[in-house]
């Protein structure tokens, strides 16, 4: 028997897995891996584009973001994206001279 609106003619080929996903739901979606977290406007573009995961950092402290300096602007960064229906990996800033900075920022909740 043919499921309800599956064409009698699809082709599925060899390499396809067939996966049983009664009463689940099952949607696309991608994983931006290189975001530039500078306006909220971002999240209802990458929404309704089929995101579903945005991984960045800001441009830097002209835009106020996350990587201008240590736990609470992290924490704000977070608090904000509880809003969004998304995933959000945020990446802080430092480098060797000074790693205490980026140690915080991961403390805080940036994912690297």
């Amino acid at each position: 028997a043919t499921m309800d609106g599956v064409h009698p003619n699809l082709i599925v080929g060899a390499a396809t897995t067939v996966r049983d996903a009664e009463g689940m739901i099952a949607t696309p979606g991608g994983i931006d891996v290189h975001v530039h977290f500078d306006s909220a406007q971002l999240c209802e573009h990458a929404i309704s584009s089929g995101l579903t995961t945005m991984i960045g950092g800001s441009l830097g402290p002209i835009t106020v973001g996350i990587d201008c300096g240590g736990a609470f602007n992290v924490g704000k960064m977070l608090q904000a994206a509880e809003a969004w229906p998304i995933n959000f990996g945020f990446l802080g800033r430092g480098n060797t001279s000074r790693p205490r900075s980026i140690l915080d920022q991961m403390k805080g909740g940036c994912i690297g």
